[in-house]
């Protein structure tokens, strides 16, 4: 395309396997028999396709916190992603054949740009590489196909080997870097932060993964945590989620402890318009929000 570049819509794309299974895809091979533990979640995925539909958008851009790299930030640089997925703690939901088509242009982009800003970088070149489950599962749920383009953008350690606040500022450098390497090659992106919020999970599975008995916040505190974070994402306060994200971290276990959320924000540059809350509810005690910010 011509013209400048420019961020399309961000959105907060949880990646429970448990949905991806409810929904019974051609692609996973575990068949689920019906849905009723994770019901507003998947209507949440609902509303959003129906909204993206709407909008021109070249490429997906997506952080995910299950692909772990120790050193620096890695980006996916082969042109087709093909193989096997399957989930390490739950493979009995999760056995997904996955072929994607990647934006290589876009995210060499963004790690030279990241490496200019002074974060350490590296493409991955690896024609084998295994997908994560993140990247895919909130690519499914958030468009129902894989026909757009993806950059994946790892998970770095910051935030363990030092401070929850060396990690949000090393995530907004990687925001920042994002958007200007969309905005240089002139692509219309769709960022997905895929990541729960309130993160702490039942160490027991029920016999039917699929009991809505079963299904309820871990605790009185991730819920009150996770109501707060959505208060001020409704009210357009992305700056103030920033701020508290260290305490969030530490106060419900946050999965935002990867980064990805705190990355999004700094690449849509803390936009102030409210954000729509599609759906909230529980995976194995986890907190999960669908939230879309349309910058369009």
């Amino acid at each position: 395309m011509t013209g400048p570049g420019r961020i399309v819509t961000g959105v907060l794309a949880p990646h429970p396997p448990h949905l991806v299974y409810a929904a019974n895809p051609p692609q996973n091979e575990p068949r689920s028999s019906r849905a009723g533990a994770w019901k507003g979640l998947l209507e949440g995925y609902e509303k959003l396709r129906a909204r993206l539909t709407a909008r021109e958008f070249d490429v997906v851009v997506v952080h995910t916190p299950h692909w772990k790299t120790t050193v620096g930030h890695h980006f996916l640089g082969i042109p087709r992603c093909k193989g096997l997925s399957v989930d390490p703690i739950f493979p009995n939901l999760f056995r997904f054949q996955f072929d994607l088509p990647v934006d290589v242009e876009l995210g060499e982009a963004i790690c030279a740009e990241a490496a200019a800003g002074g974060l350490v970088t590296k493409m991955m070149r690896n024609p084998d590489f295994r997908l994560d489950y993140g990247t895919i599962t909130s690519n499914y749920l958030s468009l129902g196909h894989f026909e757009t383009p993806i950059v994946a953008i790892s998970s770095n350690r910051v935030y363990f080997d030092y401070s929850n606040e060396a990690g949000d500022r090393e995530m907004l450098a990687l925001g920042a870097a994002t958007r200007r390497a969309i905005e240089k090659l002139g692509k219309r992106a769709l960022l997905l932060a895929t990541c729960s919020l309130s993160h702490r999970h039942f160490t027991q599975e029920p016999a039917d993964p699929e009991d809505p008995a079963f299904e309820h916040p871990y605790n009185a505190n991730q819920t009150r945590w996770d109501d707060h974070i959505l208060s001020l994402m409704r009210n357009g306060e992305t700056r103030r989620i920033v701020d508290e994200m260290p305490d969030f971290i530490e106060g419900c276990v946050s999965e935002t402890r990867d980064g990805a959320l705190t990355w999004m924000i700094g690449a849509m540059g803390f936009p102030t318009i409210p954000a729509i809350v599609h759906g909230y509810g529980t995976v194995i005690g986890t907190g999960n929000a669908i939230v879309e910010w349309d910058l369009s």
